[in-house]
């Protein structure tokens, strides 16, 4: 798949993951351009359901992150997360998607490096993988 370039939407916890990602970008730190970054309350608020919309939309991958363990500006929403993520996956392997298409990363908001690199990373594994099925039929 020559030249291909995957569609990755991010969901980035307010409190911490999206200043991280802010961070990274008023550092000028490289990462791939095609990342879509949605802000939301809290990592905990992302549902099984919006990611597979964001599959069904066309996204090759999903980027979750969130407040470290210990952390979440509202006590457990990054716990919540993990159980979130935990049946995405089960429904994204359902669909026959590949699971590593969806990923959980904790980035707090001065961790601007470590949300580049991840992100980095995480496209360099969907390039990988490929393009998504559902992708290909949208």
């Amino acid at each position: 798949m020559a030249g291909f370039e995957p569609r990755i939407v991010a969901f980035a916890c307010n409190w911490c993951s999206y200043a991280g990602a802010d961070l990274a970008g008023v550092s000028r730190l490289q990462y791939p351009p095609n990342i879509r970054t949605i802000r939301v309350m809290c990592s905990g608020r992302v549902t099984p359901g919006m990611i597979l919309r964001a599959f069904a939309g066309g996204a090759d991958g999903v980027y979750v992150s969130g407040c470290h363990i210990g952390d979440c500006h509202y006590g457990f929403g990054n716990r919540r997360a993990e159980e979130q993520i935990a049946e995405a996956r089960k429904l994204i392997e359902m669909l026959g998607l590949e699971s590593e298409r969806l990923h959980l990363e904790w980035v707090s908001a001065a961790e601007g490096e470590k949300f580049a690199t991840s992100v980095r990373d995480f496209v360099e594994r969907v390039k990988k993988i490929g393009r998504s099925p559902i992708r290909e039929k949208s």
